[in-house]
């Protein structure tokens, strides 16, 4: 049972990171998950107060992480609050309208509409309002990448 239950738990961190390149997925809580289900199958004794703790404050940086992630790029770039909604709204949409290039294409031209549309600038300052969403969205992808992994090989030296 034990390769069950271990594959049920690297599967919901897998997920997680998935859910970096889908964003409808709920990566975050995928990896609580994980936690959860090591939790159920064998024990909690091994979370503490302070795993717990700093489990929590970093779930709660990859929240923060991706707002200001997009609000740095878009804002940078002289974007708008437009911007900022049309940039998320695209990289919602963007993978399951075009699939791979859409999850950087869906914030650029997400970003970019509302800037045009609603923001009334020229096309250049919309396109670079679009490639600080971009930016902004990369940047923040590589930060959550990592505190994921610290979160997962903090998870693995407790109860390893």
């Amino acid at each position: 049972m034990d390769y069950l239950y271990w594959t049920l738990i690297i599967l919901s961190f897998l997920f997680a990171f998935a859910g970096l390149i889908y964003p409808i997925l709920p990566g975050a809580l995928f990896l609580v998950l994980g936690f959860v289900l090591y939790g159920l199958f064998y024990s909690f004794h091994s979370y503490t107060i302070f795993f717990i703790v700093v489990q929590s404050v970093l779930l709660a940086s990859l929240f923060v992480v991706d707002y200001v992630s997009n609000l740095y790029g878009v804002k940078r770039r002289g974007g708008s609050k437009a911007a900022i909604w049309g940039s998320t709204i695209g990289l919602l949409v963007g993978p399951f309208v075009i699939p791979v290039a859409g999850i950087i294409a869906g914030p650029f031209i997400g970003a970019f509409l509302a800037e045009l549309v609603i923001g009334r600038k020229s096309p250049m300052d919309a396109f670079r309002v679009g490639v600080g969403s971009v930016l902004g969205f990369l940047g923040g992808t590589v930060v959550k990448i990592v505190i994921q992994l610290i979160m997962i090989g903090y998870f693995l030296y407790v109860v390893l």
